[in-house]
Parts: structure tokens; sequence; C-alpha cells
């Protein structure tokens, strides 16, 4: 299983970014999970150059643009330079601040340029009885994966992350059985750009209110490959308590 902690802007200071690796190597250690972090940028260059680990590290974003007069950005070239080998690209907090599924396939562009793997990010903000929100999950989808060369598109990490989830409790956020179905519809899609064999094996994970209450559930019945954590990732007491439930 894939574990991607994504600490947004949670962390804000230095002790508190070492405390979550130390954990975070740990668990990669272990051998049983497959784990990324993804610190705010300023951390990166202070913690992904920290000697031999399993652990890996993803930006939280990316520039669109190779470089140049750009001020401001971070370009995937400079995140591969500080030993970063993956990307979150499409995330609905940057789709919310009006990042368009074009400027989503640009800065998964780029980081394939750089040799990162971009974590993809799709979603529905609602869900409605004639199912149209499929069509604005497949269109976030297709947009990058048709835009990327076909050599590339088998190593996408796709997150499915349904807007309506986020932030509610375990009870109120999606269900395994409905989780499934979703993980199945993607991989549809996924199948009518890369070929089936590839596309079976493409990781698809999931982000939405995941908690230690839920995540076993999810991962066992869910067909998902692992999970996008957000909040709880962020400090070092509920990650463990999710890593633990998730164990179990």
């Amino acid at each position: 299983m894939l574990i991607v902690g994504n600490w947004k802007a949670y962390v804000d200071d230095a002790k508190q970014a070492k405390e979550l690796v130390v954990l975070a190597r740990r668990v990669a250690a272990s051998g049983k999970h497959r784990v990324i972090v993804a610190p705010p940028a300023p951390y990166l260059g202070l913690l992904s150059k920290k000697g031999k680990s399993k652990l890996s590290f993803a930006a939280q974003d990316v520039s669109s643009a190779a470089g140049g007069a750009r001020t401001g950005e971070t370009t995937a070239a400079m995140l591969a330079d500080f030993g970063v080998s993956y990307v979150i690209v499409g995330h609905s907090e940057r789709r919310r601040e009006g990042e368009t599924d074009t400027l989503v396939a640009t800065k998964a562009g780029q980081a394939f340029a750089a040799g990162l793997i971009p974590i993809l990010c799709i979603g529905e903000k609602a869900r409605d009885i004639d199912a149209q929100y499929l069509k604005e999950l497949r269109a976030q989808l297709n947009a990058v994966i048709t835009a990327v060369p076909q050599k590339h598109r088998a190593k996408i990490i796709v997150a499915y992350e349904p807007v309506w989830a986020i932030g509610k409790s375990a009870l109120d956020a999606i269900q395994p059985g409905d989780l499934a179905e979703m993980v199945l519809y993607i991989r549809k899609a996924l199948s009518e750009h890369v070929p089936a064999k590839e596309a079976a094996k493409m990781k698809v994970i999931y982000g939405g209110s995941v908690e230690p209450a839920n995540i076993a559930s999810l991962a066992k019945e869910g067909l998902v490959d692992g999970f996008l954590v957000g909040h709880a990732s962020a400090e070092v007491k509920s990650f463990a308590a999710l890593i633990k439930a998730f164990a179990a």
C-alpha cells in the first residue's frame, strides 16, 4: 500500500517537520508500506537529502514553466535537484484557486520532463442523481493523460479526492463500496488511453477524510492502492494513530 502524506501548510516549524519525517522513515523502513511525504516547499531542501532511506518526497505543487522570469515559482528541475521524486498536481485546493485542467496537464508534463512522477488529483465537487459528476471526473483525467506521451502515462499515480467528502467525519465521508465503484470507473477510463495490462497496474489512491476510524475498511474493501492523507499526516500523534489503524 502507498501512503502519501500531504502536510499542506499545517507544518510551520522545522522541529515538527523533522519529527514527522522520523516517523515516516520508520514506517517506510518496515517495508510494509511505500511512504511519500509532501512537506511545504521551504522544508524540502532541509529534509529530502538526509541520508539513504526508503522514504520518498513529493512537492505539493510545481511551476508550469521550465524556468526564466517566473518570480516565486519552483520548477520541476529544482525539485529533482533536491531529491524530490514526486509532485502533486491538480489538488482540489489548487483547482479552487483557479487551476484549470489545461494548466494541470502542463504541470504534469513539466514533472515528467524533469524525471518526476505526477500524483494527479481528480474528484467531483458534488454528486447528482444523473451521475453527471462522472463526466467531470473523466474530463480531469483525460486532460492530463492525453497530454503526456504514451510512454509516461502508466507512471501517473491517480489520487481520487471527491471534494464533497473532504472535511467530514469518517461516518459522513465516502463508504468502501462507493469507493470501490469509483476505482473501477477510474481504471476503466484509464484503459481507454493505456494498454489494459498497464492500466491494471497503475496506482489509484484515495484522499478525503481519511481517519483512523475508516482507513482499514477503505483499504480492505475500497479496491485502492493507498491513500493521500492531509491534516492527519501533519501531526505526529494523528499520523501514528492512522498508521496503527491501517496496520491493524
